[in-house]
């Protein structure tokens, strides 16, 4: 269907791709991974023809249909999420325009004398929305919405009142709803709620075309790839298996490649050593010049590169007591909406809660409250003796100096610490060099949340309260986070819809729902055990 041939591409004077190949065959779910920068998105524009390569070809079969779902989802406004859906299956959401202006028109007094035209036209713009089948193509997309978690009322409303993170679920419903011969997916899983996520893995399994996407989101891909295509220093490596499977055969191929150098480099120093010994013996002239030419044509082997690791470990935090918060008959109301009334919840020490349940089932809201960020309406909450709290909200990347540069930042807010201890620190979190001196306002959304975890972590708390810590974090820096906070010695309160952040963590669940509130000892696994599905509502 798709293949690059022998391509290369540099942009400025970063070299991408340096003459590779790659081939995407009809229903195929490949995976694209690579560190930041590595041209993930380039690759995805070369393929669309937004971009070119400077040097091989990109071959795609006529006929081919492609879907591309960016980060950028352009300006959406005048129209409800259903139409902007629908208006990428093509001539019937022009239909579906019109048909939504006549009906709007025929319900304007001032229109009225002119209403007999506009029932005459109503008929034939029906008709032919109905020859596209375009009600049925109107149920598809508010299927597709409905499995994004957007609720009626979401749907017939202007675009333009939804959130980014909202835009781009129309954005990608469009894509789905498309069902192009070819997906093409970067990062399809950011932005969404762990339902609308399972909902979303279901889809693309039941989709018989061919997918090529990018996720941050291990278990995600693990689930739908078969595939893993690699970008590693301007070469595009392609391995079978999903991301677990990509993740022990690169191990075991960098083992074997660091074994044939270490070989080669003895063998090489051997022969070094006799043409050193007996380079100046005239006995020996016929056999050193003999070894000399074998080194000249031996193929050197390069070792492995080194992926680069982020650790950080966590200072010891200090000792709280054994109760390190108490909700006692707490309510919680937003106009007309109960949330939550006359709760009881504690965290002890230790205890590690990750909270679950549907959009609009208090799970901020709770996060909030023991935060202090609001206030309950009824009741009281109590937090416990000797408690240092930190609290990560995604609102907290926009409280940063923007003027200010990510050391500075580090400086400004801890003015004891020493230079080495902050860029020490600074590097714990993928910050080196000259990223030091980046001004947060060009950090990237992953970039600016794992500042904050910085500042947030450099002067441990002993009670952790986390509202989705893992959106906008790559792979390898959420590896990062899981390994400090595995060895975390303080109480945590979490949200989050990374399954693998929620198996490796948690020892308590607390399940919100509008009808009851469930506990279960133990953690996510053992919820998905007990309760028998991964998240409310959702079958296993």
């Amino acid at each position: 269907m798709i293949k690059l041939d022998n391509i290369s591409k540099q942009n400025a004077h970063q070299i991408l791709f340096i003459e590779t190949s790659a081939s995407l065959l009809k229903g195929e779910k490949i995976g694209l991974v690579g560190p930041n920068g590595s041209g993930k998105t380039t690759l995805f524009r070369l393929i669309t023809g937004q971009d070119h390569p400077d040097e091989g070809q990109v071959s795609i079969d006529r006929g081919i249909t492609i879907g591309y779902f960016s980060q950028d989802v352009g300006e959406m406004s005048g129209r409800s999420a259903v139409a902007e859906v629908m208006d990428g299956a093509g001539p019937v959401s022009e239909v579906a325009a019109q048909l939504h202006a006549l009906e709007l028109a025929m319900t304007n007094p001032s229109l009225e004398a002119n209403m007999e035209k506009i029932i005459h036209d109503y008929g034939e713009v029906q008709s032919r929305f109905e020859e596209l089948d375009g009600y049925a193509l109107e149920g598809q997309a508010r299927e597709v919405l409905a499995g994004l978690n957007f609720t009626q009322k979401m749907m017939e409303g202007d675009v333009a009142n939804l959130s980014g993170g909202w835009k781009m679920r129309v954005a990608l419903a469009r894509i789905l709803l498309m069902r192009p011969d070819v997906m093409l997916l970067d990062e399809p899983s950011n932005h969404l709620d762990l339902e609308s996520l399972i909902w979303l893995e279901d889809f693309l399994r039941n989709y018989d075309g061919a997918l090529l996407m990018t996720s941050h989101d291990r278990e995600f891909m693990n689930r739908i790839v078969s595939k893993i295509i690699e970008i590693d220093g301007g070469n595009l490596t392609s391995y079978s298996g999903n991301y677990e499977f990509y993740e022990l055969q690169r191990s075991q191929a960098e083992k074997q490649k660091q074994a044939q150098f270490e070989r080669q480099q003895a063998m090489l120093a051997k022969e070094i050593k006799f043409i050193e010994k007996f380079k100046a013996r005239a006995s020996h002239a016929a056999q050193v010049q003999s070894r000399v030419k074998k080194l000249e044509k031996i193929e050197r082997i390069n070792p492995p590169k080194k992926k680069q690791t982020i650790l950080f470990e966590f200072p010891s935090p200090p000792r709280s007591g054994e109760e390190v918060v108490n909700l006692r008959k707490v309510s919680k109301s937003y106009s007309d909406k109960n949330i939550y009334k006359e709760f009881d919840f504690m965290v002890r020490r230790k205890e590690r809660w990750c909270v679950m349940g549907v959009n609009g089932a208090g799970k901020s809201t709770l996060l909030k409250l023991v935060a202090g960020m609001t206030t309950p309406d009824n009741g009281s909450i109590t937090i416990g003796a000797s408690v240092k709290m930190g609290y990560f909200a995604q609102h907290a990347m926009d409280i940063l100096n923007q003027d200010h540069s990510v050391f500075e930042t580090l400086e400004t807010s801890f003015p004891q610490a020493s230079q080495g201890a902050l860029r020490a620190l600074a590097g714990c979190f993928g910050f080196s060099g000259d990223d030091t001196e980046k001004k947060c306002r060009v950090l990237s959304g992953g970039e600016k949340a794992r500042l904050v975890m910085a500042l947030m972590l450099y002067d441990p708390p002993n009670f952790l309260v986390l509202d989705e810590p893992t959106n906008h974090l790559d792979i390898a820096t959420k590896e990062m986070l899981i390994a400090a906070l595995i060895n975390y010695e303080g109480a945590m309160l979490f949200v989050s819809h990374d399954r693998h952040f929620l198996a490796a963590l948690s020892n308590r669940v607390l399940e919100l729902s509008p009808d009851d509130t469930h506990f279960y000892n133990g953690g996510y696994k053992e919820y998905v055990t007990r309760s028998g599905h991964e998240a409310p509502g959702v079958n296993k």
